[in-house]
């Protein structure tokens, strides 16, 4: 079965009017994931926020290298943010923002935002479809996986879904979100397991009891009966309502902002008392070949306003919170497909590329940089791509454990088998949420290589604290060359190892290293 046919025959009831003219989907309650995230399994009231950023986000003109600003500059000569205009982050001089970003750069400063540099995966895929595949169901680049990682973790907290739901203890939707379909980010292995609420209009519509107005024609009198029967199978449009009817102030949020308007839908129902875990939200537009920024100014176009209006929807929503007095049990996460290349093209844009940073922000979330600025070359083309530093799965599978609870084999559990040797914990969630996070060791030189440029072979020296090591070899189009290393160590050594790289054309390779929750990536020039 194709996955389009099998997520149409599993497609969660989709709830037409919600909020504000947008779709709400709701997970469903006996996806373990959902159960988990909602204190089902587990116990917690711990809440997820997923973004989505639509169209491939260029993450060098978002995150940007103040440390290698010369190099980036070269690259992007028609659309490089001016030196002088980046926002520059408290105690961190190497990187900066985009100038629309001054939320963001705000909590940032108040050590409530987490940046992830060069997040990816082995292998690349540069078509929208495809790469959403991939983020949504955790798979690799060459498998087809037809369930969803938060679907999966659902199906483990609530395996009989949805049988038997709603039930006393758990009344609410085991998810929710805003949009018209299911994502397979939901996918259970039989259901999936969100519920939709269609758009914000919608939202408000179910919460005041109205509908948009029907023509007074056969096809209206149908539509009407749809309507009617839709609100009648609804098993948690009470629940919703009443949620909602709960919450009569909010803070302001900015106005014609379609992310903001879903994420004071989300803080609303989160307040009003539902029990649901996971909340998705989406927005689109950084699909941007071309005009990404004006001929004349850099810093405003296209991008700068998709970035300005995430930026202020965070901040606003992160305001909420803290006015509601529910900070403490939010965290959110931004993604999108895929980055852009590191050189612009002509049109005064960027093309489909690789590797791009992450955001995870809330007061629980360790403040900070992770990773250092992207490798940019020195006469960058327009095949070049950003080298991964981490593996998105590695950003799930931290947060399944350090923020919803779950223990490490539970959640290598979670993955398929060929991902989850390679999943890293990360510095996201601060101490005594359920365990001591990791430190922060991004900055140490603990990978090099001679000789550099070298001719057929070079040694690859690494430090390793012991445990799971592994060494990578990635081209600059992000394919992965081969597993060089992969190897458990019993205590802190130092080791080398020699890298044939003779039958490869001359050109800039990475080697990326990776022990426990440190990587690191180190340019390798080859020539003849």
């Amino acid at each position: 079965m194709k996955r389009r046919e099998f997520l149409e025959k599993s497609m969660a009831v989709t709830l037409p009017a919600l909020i504000s003219g947008y779709s709400v989907k709701a997970l469903n309650a006996n996806s373990p994931l959902v159960q988990a995230l909602m204190g089902g399994g587990t116990d917690t009231d711990h809440v997820l926020v997923i973004i989505q950023l639509s169209g491939g986000n260029d993450g060098l003109n978002m995150v940007i290298p103040i440390s290698t600003y010369s190099l980036y500059n070269a690259a992007r000569t028609n659309i490089a943010i001016p030196e002088t205009s980046i926002l520059r982050l408290n105690g961190y001089d190497k990187t900066g923002l985009h100038p629309s970003m001054t939320g963001l750069r705000n909590l940032y400063n108040d050590t409530k935002l987490k940046i992830i540099q060069a997040v990816g995966y082995p292998q690349p895929n540069f078509s929208h479809f495809r790469a959403t595949d991939i983020w949504m169901s955790a798979s690799n680049s060459n498998q087809e996986v037809y369930t969803g990682w938060a679907g999966r973790y659902l199906n483990y907290e609530y395996p009989n879904f949805p049988n038997g739901y709603p039930n006393s203890s758990m009344t609410d939707p085991l998810a929710i979100q805003i949009g018209s379909t299911a994502t397979l980010t939901t996918q259970g292995p039989s259901v999936n397991m969100a519920m939709s609420i269609t758009s914000a209009t919608s939202f408000y519509q179910l919460i005041n009891g109205t509908d948009d107005p029907v023509p007074a024609t056969k096809a209206g009198k149908e539509l009407s009966f749809i309507r009617t029967v839709a609100k009648q199978t609804q098993q948690f449009a009470t629940t919703i309502s009443a949620a909602a009817a709960r919450v009569t102030s909010q803070s302001a949020y900015p106005t014609n902002n379609s992310l903001a308007d879903q994420l004071k839908i989300v803080a609303r129902l989160i307040k009003g008392g539902l029990k649901t875990r996971v909340y998705m939200v989406s927005f689109g537009g950084f699909d941007n070949h071309s005009l990404q920024t004006t001929t004349t100014d850099t810093t405003v176009g296209t991008h700068a306003t998709l970035l300005g209006r995430v930026s202020d929807a965070i901040k606003a929503f992160q305001d909420d919170l803290i006015f509601l007095g529910i900070e403490e049990r939010v965290v959110g996460m931004t993604y999108s497909e895929f980055g852009r290349r590191i050189k612009s093209n002509s049109s005064v844009g960027t093309d489909h590329g690789a590797a791009a940073p992450m955001f995870v922000f809330g007061k629980p979330v360790q403040g900070g940089v992770l990773g250092d600025n992207p490798a940019i070359p020195q006469n960058a083309t327009v095949n070049d791509n950003v080298p991964m530093q981490y593996d998105f799965r590695s950003i799930y599978s931290t947060l399944l454990e350090k923020w919803f609870c779950l223990s490490k084999e539970t959640v290598s559990g979670l993955f398929p088998p060929n991902v989850n040797s390679q999943l890293q914990d990360l510095p996201l969630i601060k101490d005594g949420v359920c365990k001591t996070s990791v430190p922060n060791t991004s900055g140490s030189t603990l990978l090099t290589n001679y000789p550099n440029p070298f001719t057929d072979k070079t040694t690859i020296t690494f430090t390793t604290e012991g445990g799971h090591t592994l060494i990578q070899i990635i081209d600059t189009t992000g394919r992965l060359i081969v597993n060089l290393l992969e190897k458990d160590y019993p205590a802190a050594t130092t080791q080398s190892i020699v890298f044939d790289g003779s039958h490869l054309a001359s050109g800039i390779y990475y080697a990326r290293f990776q022990n426990g929750s440190v990587q690191q990536v180190r340019p390798m020039l080859k020539v003849r």
